[in-house]
């Protein structure tokens, strides 16, 4: 995690301290990003803002459960770097619409088992997104956010699998 912040900090706010320490690039237009790179980061934020509700459905139906408790903030995390990247860009950012529109499965068993097949896909959406894009903060930012499901997100709901839905609650 320690790692995944520091390139996080080192790949996203570089624009933004040498515009707050008065560098050139502060006066500079926002680089124009290629029709791969609107597309890639329009589609990587949409899949956050579909986790993060989807996990949000869940936690309002189990209540505080693991690992969902812990995701939910990730996807949280992921979105703001999709955001980051995006205002960088000057793109618009819009809303998350899946906010109150998902509904929870009828287990926590079930609810696991979907998260491991939304990392899945999330993956691999990844793996599509990532060959069209150019500019290499948005790559870095993609890469950071299919490590952390890969690595972190996929493993924590295969355990949860593993232990029949029963993971434990945060008091």
């Amino acid at each position: 995690m320690k790692r995944f912040l520091s390139a996080f900090v080192r790949h996203s706010l570089t624009p933004l301290t040498v515009a707050m320490h008065g560098g050139a690039a502060a006066w500079a237009a926002p680089p124009s990003p290629s029709a791969g790179d609107r597309a890639a980061l329009q589609a990587a934020l949409d899949d956050e803002y579909r986790a993060e509700a989807t996990y949000r459905a869940v936690l309002d139906k189990f209540g505080d459960v693991r690992p969902f408790s812990n995701i939910i903030r990730a996807e949280q995390r992921h979105a703001e770097m999709a955001t980051a990247q995006m205002v960088r860009l000057g793109m618009a950012v819009p809303p998350n619409r899946y906010i109150g529109t998902i509904t929870a499965p009828e287990t926590l068993l079930d609810a696991c088992q979907t998260g491991i097949e939304a990392e899945r896909a999330n993956i691999a959406l990844y793996d599509r997104l990532l060959p069209q894009v150019r500019d290499p903060q948005v790559k870095t930012t993609l890469e950071l956010l299919q490590s952390a499901s890969r690595e972190n997100h996929l493993p924590a709901f295969e355990r949860c699998v593993a232990r029949g839905g029963i993971m434990g609650r945060r008091w």
